[in-house]
């Protein structure tokens, strides 16, 4: 499983998540990520963002509930064997 490394921005903490599955809708890039590699746990969603002053590739948390809702369902639909709870 793909693991990559993020850091806040704000904080410039850093932390460490596995890609369990990516899809493209409209152009924009998503990540469906979780902290541990094996067994339940909390996953997010990510956003691709570009930033406009170094060009640089940015996720952001996705967290608006509708778009957080039809994003779910569409991992879960990739995702056949895992159960996406929100």
């Amino acid at each position: 499983m793909e693991k990559v490394n993020f850091t806040d921005p704000d904080t410039n903490e850093s932390a460490e998540f596995y890609v369990l599955e990516q899809t493209t809708i409209r152009g924009i890039n998503y990540l469906l990520v979780t902290v541990d590699e094996e067994g339940d746990s909390d996953a997010f969603i990510l956003k691709e963002t570009q930033n406009e002053d170094d060009h640089n590739t940015i996720y952001e948390m996705v967290e608006d509930d509708k778009e957080l809702e039809a994003l779910a369902k569409i991992f879960a639909e990739l995702m056949e064997d895992v159960d996406i709870e929100f």
